[in-house]
């Protein structure tokens, strides 16, 4: 089973503009993301998703570079980008990954795996972010190559072709949908990069933990910003975009 972590990635973000090649100690935000990513026990192969558009040429650089896996589509239908690049890597599983999130646990992500393989009976779509109970920036996704090619097929609403996911979580009564849930409810903390604010906290986390330990963890992070109470209030003001998702737990049956 080739199970293939597929990170979308794109230059042209409205609200922080390059966000995923900002420099934190002489390196971007996507390749401390990616680091943490190929420390993930179940996943055979990184692919870099991006768009055909000139402005992401960057990022194309980047895969390629780093010897990552490299895809490039459309930049407004996500969903068909997906479905193209784990066609294109020979994928059995996907694992879904947004390149606003250089904080990425990759105990997190094995867990989310393994909850997904263990399931019985087997599930088609798992997930760590309904309902949030890992913090804003540690959100994984995890399907089967051929419920993708379902909703690359099906999906008509352009919510779900720029999302990827919604037409599976969206449909309970046709896909068998599995939630992985954290024991305490970390919720309210924000860890991704999508404004300014954001990238302050992430860069400031960076500083503080990476010199000395490159492989901290999501409790590291919480346990820096317990002693630091004030950085979070630099990104506090920052609001999501809304989700067309309940406020749910999946069950996997």
């Amino acid at each position: 089973m080739n199970t293939v972590a597929i990170v979308q990635a794109r230059m042209t973000s409205t609200r922080l503009p390059g966000k995923v090649l900002l420099d934190v100690m002489g390196r971007s935000m996507l390749s401390y993301q990616l680091e943490r990513v190929s420390r993930v026990e179940a996943i055979d192969r990184i692919v870099i998703a991006t768009t055909t558009n000139a402005a992401d040429d960057p990022v194309a650089s980047f895969a390629e570079t780093g010897g990552f896996g490299l895809y490039r589509g459309s930049e407004n239908d996500v969903l068909g980008r997906f479905q193209e690049a784990a066609e294109a890597h020979v994928a059995d599983t996907v694992v879904r990954l947004t390149a606003d999130c250089p904080l990425a646990d990759p105990e997190v992500i094995d867990l989310l795996i393994r909850r997904y393989r263990e399931a019985a009976p087997a599930c088609d779509y798992a997930t760590n972010g309904i309902p949030r109970s890992y913090p804003a920036g540690l959100d994984a996704e995890i399907f089967s190559r051929s419920v993708l090619e379902i909703a690359a097929r099906e999906a008509t609403n352009p919510y779900d072709r720029e999302h990827v996911t919604p037409f599976l979580y969206r449909n309970p009564q046709r896909f068998r949908l599995l939630s992985v849930v954290h024991e305490s409810n970390l919720s309210a903390e924000r860890w991704t990069l999508d404004e300014p604010g954001d990238f302050a906290l992430i860069r400031r986390v960076i500083e503080a933990l990476y010199p000395e330990n490159p492989e901290f963890r999501m409790g590291d992070v919480v346990a820096l910003l317990d002693v630091h109470p004030d950085w979070r209030e630099l990104n506090r003001a920052v609001q999501e975009r809304p989700r067309i998702v309940e406020h749910t737990v999946f069950k996997g049956d």
